[in-house]
């Protein structure tokens, strides 16, 4: 058993990101443990319909402000294909249950009351944070389909229209949908590139261990003892944790001595975003494809379902490939049946938009974030109006134990750059 300055768990970009500050600070003797057969984390990317699609992460948020996000300098530097994406037009292509689309009017109002009834909500909590009583007014909640469509987009898509997020505010308002045969992943292997030693693009350097599954870390006043679920075992001064906070929420990782109340209480209060991008590939296109017509709405009945859809004509012309967008209950929800019933649901909706005799599905890719236990969700999602200290006690070292992971950034927590930029 040989002794490493730093074991890294985890080979997401904040695991690869930490080990690169590391070596290029003369820390050269990291081991970064990985669960998985590869790094990315909840970056990944999968061949479908003959084009590469991100299952996790896909866009580059923050771009055109005064500051440069530095995942897209990444990104510019390494000549990252990407496809600039506009919501603002969703909000006008939202559909019916019987294949209409709203008049403009009827969505542009009921958009701008969902906005000014979110902001009313915000203050409204944040008038109890500050006195402690319940607010005199309270807005209502949207009950019918087009307001659970809009509320469904503004607060799982569109929340910088409600409450200022550092992402845009310093980084601009942009986005761009990676689109690279490479994918977004490319990224994180160009990083580790400039530390570890690679050959033909394969990364061979023994300071990098897959399918090493963490189960146990001991530390003590002279070091820490890591356990995986093979048998292995690793001797460290110090342990960094670049685990999801879903991954530390669950029972995967055990931490001897346990870790103090503080520190659980903080993990088990954050929120888990699970987001679930479904992919579907048909024999011909049959949605419009125009300008301001790359995403488009269904109002249903009941919130989140099958409500948020995207063709992929812009990125990979002649794909013919939608993406839908499930979040949360309904990702769950989902990710708990076959492949073969989510397809049944996702054509019975677009019969709805598009008329019956539109041609059926020939494949469908789901993918199963909630279900992985390397991962047990998408991003961290903290509450709008949140104690400060409840970030701190995440982030905090324990002894010889230190935390990263975009849960971790103060102003990025949710996002790639937040990722990259967190420090242990």
């Amino acid at each position: 058993m040989s002794t490493s300055s730093v074991i890294i768990i985890g080979a997401g970009i904040s695991g690869i990101s930490a080990a690169k500050v590391l070596v290029e600070n003369g820390v050269e003797d990291v081991l970064i443990l990985e669960a998985t057969d590869r790094i990315g984390g909840r970056i990944q990317k999968q061949n479908f319909g003959d084009v590469p699609v991100e299952l996790g992460a896909g866009w580059i948020a923050g771009v055109g402000g005064k500051e440069s996000n530095p995942v897209w300098e990444l990104a510019s530097r390494f000549n990252l294909r990407t496809c600039f994406s506009d919501y603002t037009n969703a909000r006008f292509n939202i559909y019916d249950r019987s294949g209409k689309i709203f008049p403009t009017g009827i969505a542009a109002d009921s958009y701008k009351k969902a906005v000014d009834s979110a902001i009313l909500k915000l203050k409204s909590l944040e008038a109890q944070c500050s006195s402690g009583q319940v607010a005199e007014e309270t807005p209502s909640s949207p009950k019918t389909p087009i307001e659970l469509a809009i509320d469904f987009i503004l607060h799982d898509f569109e929340m910088a229209e409600v409450e200022p997020i550092s992402t845009y505010v310093d980084f601009g308002e942009r986005e761009f949908l990676v689109a690279d045969e490479r994918g977004y992943e490319c990224l994180l292997y160009k990083m580790a590139e400039e530390f570890l030693f690679t050959s033909h693009g394969n990364i061979l350097d023994n300071r990098l261990k897959l399918n090493q599954v963490v189960r146990e870390v001991q530390q003590s006043r002279n070091g820490v003892v890591v356990k995986t679920e093979d048998g292995s075992v690793y001797e460290a001064n110090y342990v960094i944790v670049s685990s999801s906070i879903g991954v530390l929420q669950s029972d995967l990782l055990s931490f001897q001595p346990p870790l103090p109340r503080w520190k659980t209480e903080a993990i088990q209060k954050c929120d888990v975003m699970v987001y679930t991008k479904i992919f579907l590939k048909f024999p011909q296109c049959f949605w419009p494809c125009g300008p301001g017509q790359e995403f488009f709405i269904y109002a249903h009945e009941q919130r989140g379902y099958f409500t948020f859809w995207q063709h992929m004509e812009n990125a990979y012309p002649g794909s013919n490939i939608l993406v839908v967008t499930l979040t949360n209950e309904q990702s769950k929800r989902v990710e708990a049946q076959s492949d073969q019933e989510t397809m049944k649901e996702a054509m019975s909706v677009l019969r709805d938009m598009f008329g019956s005799t539109i041609p059926y599905a020939t494949d469908i890719l789901v993918p199963r974030w909630w279900n992985n236990r390397f991962q047990r969700g998408s991003y961290s999602n903290y509450p709008m109006i949140s104690d400060n200290q409840l970030l701190q006690n995440i982030k905090a070292p324990v002894g010889r134990v230190f935390f990263t992971g975009e849960h971790t950034s103060e102003k990025f927590s949710g996002y790639v750059h937040g990722g990259y930029l967190a420090e242990a």
